[in-house]
């Protein structure tokens, strides 16, 4: 089977994914759930969006840029689903792709048992994955015995005309899943237009409550698709996009992943690299020459042990049109065959006439990834074939107007992906490569920043950094869509006359300014954007005499001189290391997160195995699948219930608990308690005794402990977390503060934290809200928000220092983003300081700033800071602070200083 080893930022995502079903059993509403935790791990305020018809179903979805892993966060999470949301062995995905393309490349993958997919799937125990066709003949078993993948398009059910599609009609095939229905189960089935409840798949589906995943959603956002939806009362929907809508319909996010995330965990090729060049075979010459210069990288690589690679450009040739000279497929091939001298069987070609990548995937094991592979560059007009990937593809070529031309968006999403999702020692083969036919390098740099955030995902305050020039000249002309600050001088030329304004393209006039003479000076003109020379050509043709022609040269290269970038630390290329807090076994020091690290007895006590007061309280209000009484309204007297217990209900009427004895259920409750730090003999040993407690209680029996396995499950992982977390907080005390504790740990200067140059990712960057502030000295040029203005007041303390040269650099640091977090270890999870600073010699001082209101609860965090700082030999600073006192910040930044100048 093909390892795969999720990112951190894919944990994360699942981490959001299952709080929020466990969310769901824990408050009224689906909504009240999503508000809730969006809050609590991400600190922001998120209206739910309901969706008309669906019973108040989950709703959410995950952001994922292009090259994120959508289909395997997708794959891994239907056990989530069957363990934490619906609570049941088995269910039905119902998972729809935006086209047949999708569709096969989907299946393909989920049923080839060597595929990450497919391993992601079978952590819900047995799965079958079936086609629509294979849907409409599916037997009973197979939904009793499985989790039942349907993988189809959307359209296959969505028409406003049901006689159309066979998913609604009767089916003999399916008659055994209508036999012997209880009356409250037939009450759920659909009936026709004619009264008739017809035995189809749809109904078939109605009765096992599908959960829904929707692939690309952003292609099946309409009314009409979530009125096909409803037709099958889903257990819930999950949305997986990369551009979610924010208008019409809104997706509810729960959990979104930043460009920056995916570059710092290696999975995409960053920055794009632009060049633009007007003259169509010489921007074809360029990218030749720089895949040839990639690939001798790439063999240089594989020669000192690295992985197979061969650089490929995808070329998007223009559209052929009548009687009119185009650079179409057949001229681009005529140039790189003829004039560029490129093998022919180097070349494929990719329309809806010419399937050359096809036959390159029959022909070899691995498609065009294959070393036997010859060929270099692939060219296509209006795009590829949706699902066909090619992480070698590093170049992009476009002959076309990229302004206008969709297929760049998609063939952009074809060269971001990273081969193997492996960071490269060269830096040429970490980053991609564009080339445009094109004069304008800042509109079209616009232009490819656009497409980034419409196609791919990628949020606008992320796109400046991600699109930069290939040279220093054309850089200049992109001066105002810098990551960081870039001003410009105006430059003012004074002229006998006023240009013929009209004359002059409008792009050119919205750069420069006009001036009336006046008794006291000549008119002239205000250049505010640096001028090209197609800018210079167009003013000087709308000008009489040759002086002002020459000036107005002059001007503009004056004008490109007169841009003045200002580069933050991380643009400078100066490192920020941070050593981190390691455990010392056999004489060397090792980084840990996970306290099952430390050496503590991890056995459970049969002596905790014993319900608990709250334990059985909770398995009392969650009886519905028994139609036990949840609340009754005060006014009317009825039994009021919620989404998740009537979604309960009709779960346990569809698929039956499984008679099994108190030995079996140990069993099962034993294999399903997820923690690896503890045996499964004692996990079971536990299991066994607590159960064999519940079951001697006179209001419970083995029925309804099988009825309710999955809600004890969950009472069981709680209950043995807490024993954990008990018996972890007094090791972890003992190890890091107990006595002889310096021969335990260390501070690892040589596994040191590094904040990636270009991994800083927000969730929300500071927005002025506490006033403005020009922040010149953080390490990036994004600062992520402040949790109050008092901190803020902190930054902005900080950054004068920095001014003053007392600081080098500080950065605002992050909680719970993996590219952009540095934390120290705690019993209870880990803590993450607000900021870090680099002081004048080479120390790092780690601020804490506490509100006054929260000072007596961050007690452990002052522990573990300052037992970082000691165990550093004098290389770290900790300092935590309240009430706008910098006086400590003070005393440490003096204290290097002094260091600095030799003088302590």
């Amino acid at each position: 089977m093909t390892a795969f080893t999720p990112k951190t930022y894919q944990r994360d995502v699942l981490n959001s994914v299952s709080a929020y079903f466990e969310a769901c059993h824990a408050y009224p509403s689906p909504a009240a759930a999503f508000t809730d935790v969006v809050w609590q791990r991400f600190n922001a305020s998120v209206a739910y969006q309901h969706l008309d018809g669906m019973a108040d179903a989950p709703y959410f979805c995950l952001r994922v840029p292009t090259g994120g892993g959508k289909t395997w966060l997708a794959a891994k999470s239907v056990a989530l689903i069957n363990t934490r949301l619906l609570r049941v062995n088995h269910s039905v995905i119902l998972w729809l792709v935006p086209s047949t393309a999708i569709r096969e490349q989907t299946l393909r993958a989920l049923r080839d048992r060597q595929h990450p997919y497919h391993a992601a799937l079978r952590e819900a125990g047995p799965v079958s994955v079936l086609d629509l066709d294979e849907a409409k003949s599916v037997t009973p078993a197979t939904l009793a015995t499985s989790t039942t993948i349907i993988v189809c398009t959307r359209q296959a059910f969505q028409v406003e005309d049901v006689d159309k599609r066979k998913v609604y009609d009767a089916s003999g095939a399916l008659m055994a899943h209508f036999e012997h229905l209880p009356a409250e189960q037939r009450t759920r089935l659909r009936a026709d237009e004619h009264g008739v409840v017809p035995q189809s798949l749809t109904n078939v589906l109605r009765l096992h409550r599908p959960f829904v995943i929707v692939d690309e959603a952003h292609n099946s956002r309409t009314e009409l698709a979530f009125d096909t939806l409803a037709r099958f009362a889903p257990s819930g929907i999950m949305e997986l996009t990369a551009t979610p809508d924010t208008d019409k319909t809104p997706s509810n996010v729960l959990h979104s992943v930043s460009a920056a995330e995916l570059k710092a965990e290696e999975m995409i090729k960053l920055p794009i690299v632009l060049e633009c060049e007007p003259d169509w075979q010489r921007c074809l010459h360029y990218a030749i020459d720089q895949r040839d210069q990639l690939g001798v990288i790439a063999q240089q690589a594989e020669r000192a042990g690295a992985d197979y690679l061969r650089p490929i450009v995808l070329i998007q040739a223009d559209r052929r049109r009548q009687g009119v000279d185009t650079l179409d497929v057949d001229a681009v091939r005529a140039e790189l065959i003829n004039n560029q001298h490129i093998p022919a069987e180097q070349i494929a070609v990719a329309t809806g006439d010419v399937r050359d990548l096809e036959k390159i995937d029959a022909d070899y094991a691995r498609g065009i990834n294959d070393p036997h592979c010859p060929v270099q560059y692939v060219i296509t007009q209006q795009a590829l074939a949706e699902g066909w990937d090619c992480p070698f593809a590093y170049i992009l070529v476009s002959m076309a107007d990229i302004r206008s031309a969709k297929a760049v968006e998609q063939l952009l999403g074809r060269i971001l992906r990273q081969p193997g999702a492996t960071h490269r020692p060269q830096d040429a083969l970490n980053q991609s490569y564009a080339y445009v036919v094109s004069r304008d390098f800042r509109d079209t740099a616009a232009s490819l920043r656009d497409k980034l955030v419409a196609g791919a995902g990628f949020e606008r305050r992320d796109v400046g950094q991600f699109v930069t020039a290939r040279t220093p000249a054309n850089r200049v002309f992109d001066f105002d869509n810098q990551p960081t600050p870039a001003t410009m001088r105006p430059i003012h030329v004074e002229l006998a006359a006023k240009p013929a304004w009209t004359k002059i393209p409008k792009p050119t006039r919205d750069k420069i300014e006009w001036s009336a003479p006046t008794s006291t000076r000549s008119g002239g003109l205000t250049i505010r954007v640096p001028l090209t020379d197609d800018d210079t050509t167009g003013i000087q043709g709308a000008m009489d005499d040759d002086a002002s022609r020459q000036a107005i040269a002059t001007a503009s290269q004056a004008s490109r001189d007169a841009v003045a970038f200002f580069q933050t630390p991380a643009e400078r290329g100066l490192l920020l290391d941070v050593p981190q807090l390691a455990l010392r076994q056999q004489g060397e020091l090792f980084v840990f997160d996970d306290p099952d690290m430390l050496e503590y007895p991890c056995a459970l006590s049969t002596y905790d195995a014993t319900p608990t007061a709250s334990q059985l309280q909770q398995l009392d209000a969650n009886r519905v699948a028994e139609g036990g009484t949840i609340d009754v309204d005060d006014e009317s007297g009825r039994v009021k219930t919620t989404f998740i217990h009537d979604l309960q209900r009709d779960l346990g009427l569809t698929y039956r608990p499984q008679h099994w004895d108190d030995i079996r259920l140990a069993t099962w409750l034993a294999a399903n308690l997820p923690d690896r730090a503890i045996t499964h003999a004692d996990k079971r040993a536990f299991v066994a005794h607590w159960l064999t407690e519940l079951l001697r209680r006179s209001d419970f029996d083995l029925a309804r402990a099988n009825r309710q396995k999955f809600m004890i499950r969950t009472l069981l992982e709680k209950r043995i977390r807490e024993l954990r977390d008990e018996a972890a907080t007094t090791a972890f005390q003992d190890t890091l503060f107990g006595e002889h504790a310096s021969a335990r740990v260390g501070v690892s200067a040589a596994d040191a934290y590094r904040f990636h140059p270009q991994g800083y990712a927000p969730s929300k960057d500071y927005d002025g809200r506490y006033g403005p502030f020009d922040f010149r000295h953080h390490y990036y040029g994004r600062v992520g928000d402040f949790d109050s203005e008092e901190e803020f007041r902190c930054a902005c303390w900080l950054d004068d220092q920095a001014e003053h040269g007392h600081i080098r650099f500080w950065v605002r640091n992050l909680v719970r983003k993996s590219a952009s977090s540095f934390f120290l270890q705690k019993a209870t999870g880990r803590f993450y300081p607000d900021f870090i600073c680099e002081l004048v010699d080479g120390s790092i001082l780690v601020v804490e700033y506490k509100g006054a209101d929260r000072w007596q609860g961050a007690e452990d965090d002052r522990l573990i800071g300052s037992l970082w700082a000691g165990l550093s030999d004098g290389h770290c600073r900790f300092v935590m602070t309240k009430n706008k006192d910098w006086s400590p910040i003070t005393a440490e930044i003096n204290d290097a200083l002094k260091a600095d100048s030799g003088g302590g």
